[in-house]
């Protein structure tokens, strides 16, 4: 891309200026000048509707932006095209690279997109006079204290990434002919477990600094190494199914958008969310197939483990576990029965891909912690999260609202 350096720094900047890190709703402010706004191709107020579909997904981003920062963090490219360098932790990087050798790389664009989504959505709420959405008084999580952390975010994240209850059913839905929409159930490809498993180091004591790099060499057989390819592994399918919530939460949301302008917005960066999911659903792969599966977590062995699913029988048990099949599968989509499968992102409905099933979906995931407990999120932080999400699901196209 010509000028892509200028222009990502460009992107850093205003993202700084912005303060994005910053619960509450804030009022609408005159963020842009006059001559910016007289350069915008809308005018007006939003629609209450509208307005509530774009903090839905403002505070979405900001929530996305918390986590893949702290992944960016120890698990970014050392040495960015933009933004300040990673300090990594130097065995989770090994593990990722395990992965695929351009991890690190993707994890720090993943990051700078989410910025930039959360930055923008605030943005054009303000400009429109409409509330904005800050979640700066619920950074108050713990996180890692690994090296290679920020240390000056220990005890401010929003998220926990710590002890996770990663779902990897969009894994067998993607390559299933059936839709969750039309009443399809989903589990997890067999064998594969990842229940209260960090996605990152939660300290030196899950990456010894004087751990031999070897060892993560497959086929791994080290305690030590087992122990962060199972995080890094958690890690893989962790970023998938992130992503694929945002694939299915954007046309969901947009469904409902009254303005042209809104509808653009909500489908353009949803477009996107496809776009990361794609490339996760891709790598996380790697952690189920040879040379590094199968493997489990020594320190959690009944609760992180990675089969190989392309070792799966009977054979035709690998239509829906086979690693490399990450093109959604032609399937039933509309009724009335009749029409043929077509490859379609899946829900879209917003009982299972909506606001509320987002949040409940993160609460599940263990995203926030145990609630109301001292390495959780508050009641406030999910009461807030749960209003937002049900005036997002409640907004209807043309009405007014």
């Amino acid at each position: 891309m010509a000028d892509g350096h200028s222009r990502a720094l460009r992107r850093r900047s205003f993202l700084k200026g912005l303060g994005i890190v910053g619960a509450t709703l804030l009022p609408g402010s005159a963020l842009l000048t006059a001559n910016a706004r007289g350069q915008t191709s809308s005018s007006g107020t939003l629609t209450p509707g509208d307005a509530a579909l774009l903090r839905f997904a403002a505070w979405a981003e900001i929530v996305e932006s918390d986590l893949w920062t702290q992944y960016n963090e120890l698990g970014g490219a050392t040495k960015p095209n933009d933004g300040p360098a990673n300090t990594g932790n130097p065995l989770y990087k090994l593990a990722l690279v395990n992965l695929d050798s351009d991890m690190p790389q993707y994890i720090t664009d993943n990051n700078d997109d989410e910025l930039s989504h959360a930055a923008f959505l605030n943005a054009y709420l303000q400009a429109h006079g409409a509330q904005s959405v800050n979640l700066d008084r619920f950074r108050t999580l713990k996180g890692s204290t690994a090296t290679g952390v920020d240390t000056s975010k220990i005890g401010k994240r929003l998220t926990n990434l710590l002890s996770l209850n990663v779902d990897a059913s969009w894994y067998t839905r993607y390559r299933s002919e059936e839709n969750p929409d039309l009443g399809a159930v989903f589990q997890n490809p067999p064998g594969l477990i990842m229940m209260n498993e960090p996605a990152i180091p939660q300290t030196d004591a899950d990456a010894p600094l004087n751990t031999p790099t070897s060892t993560l060499t497959p086929p791994i057989t080290s305690p030590a190494a087992q122990r962060i390819q199972a995080i890094a592994n958690t890690a893989g399918f962790h970023f998938a199914f992130i992503e694929q919530g945002g694939t299915s939460l954007y046309p969901t949301l947009a469904l409902k958008a009254t303005s042209d302008e809104v509808l653009r917005i909500l489908l353009s960066i949803g477009g996107v969310e496809i776009d990361h999911f794609s490339l996760w659903h891709d790598k996380a792969g790697n952690a189920v197939s040879q040379p590094l599966a199968p493997l489990s977590d020594p320190q959690n062995p009944n609760g992180a483990r990675f089969p190989d699913l392309n070792a799966v029988t009977p054979a035709s048990a690998l239509e829906l576990t086979q690693t490399n099949k990450i093109l959604p599968e032609p399937c039933d989509f509309l009724r009335p029965e009749g029409l043929p499968p077509c490859s379609v992102i899946r829900p879209t409905s917003t009982h299972l891909g909506g606001a509320v099933a987002t949040v409940n979906a993160f609460v599940a995931d263990g995203l926030f912690g145990q609630i109301g407990k001292p390495n959780g999120q508050t009641e406030e932080f999910i009461d807030l999260a749960m209003r937002l999400a049900t005036a997002a699901d409640n907004a209807v196209r043309g009405s007014g609202y």
